[in-house]
C-alpha cells in the first residue's frame, strides 16, 4: 500500500526536472563548467543561470569562478550537503517505486503427491503366484 507520507520526503529544490538532471551529472563527477553543464542539458543560459542559483541558495552547489586563457570559467562542485540530500532524494524514489509495486500473492500450495503403495512383504521362500 502506498504510503503518501512518503512524497513528503522528496526535496522540491531538487523535485524540478531540470534540477534533478544537475544534480545526477554533479553526483556522477568532481565537477563540471557551467558550459559543460549547458552542453550535457541542452538549456539556455538564463535558465541554467537560474537552477544553479537556487541550488547554490539551498547550499547544495559550491560555486568557484576563475579565468582560463583570459576567459572566464564558472564551475559547480555538489556539497557535501547536496550529496546527502541527492542521496535522500533517491532513496525516497526507491520507497515511492517499492510501495507502488503490486502485492504479489503467495502461490497456492502444492498439493502433496498421494502416497505410493508399498509393493507387498513377500516371506521368505515364497513367491508370488502367477
Amino acid at each position: 500500500m502506498l504510503d503518501l507520507a512518503t512524497f513528503q520526503k522528496l526535496d522540491r529544490v531538487i523535485h524540478e526536472q531540470g534540477r534533478l538532471k544537475i544534480m545526477a551529472l554533479l553526483a556522477a563527477t568532481e565537477t563540471l563548467a557551467f558550459s559543460e553543464l549547458k552542453d550535457y542539458l541542452g538549456m539556455t543560459d538564463g535558465n541554467l543561470s537560474v537552477h544553479m542559483r537556487t541550488l547554490e541558495e539551498a547550499g547544495y552547489v559550491t560555486v568557484r569562478k576563475s579565468f582560463v586563457n583570459r576567459k572566464p570559467r564558472t564551475e559547480y562542485t555538489l556539497t557535501a550537503g547536496g550529496r546527502d540530500a541527492f542521496r535522500e532524494y533517491i532513496q525516497a524514489l526507491g520507497e515511492i517505486v517499492r510501495q507502488s509495486e503490486p502485492i504479489q500473492e503467495a502461490p497456492p500450495p502444492r498439493e502433496a503427491p498421494p502416497p505410493r503403495e508399498a509393493p507387498p512383504v513377500l516371506k521368505r521362500g515364497l513367491a508370488p503366484a502367477k
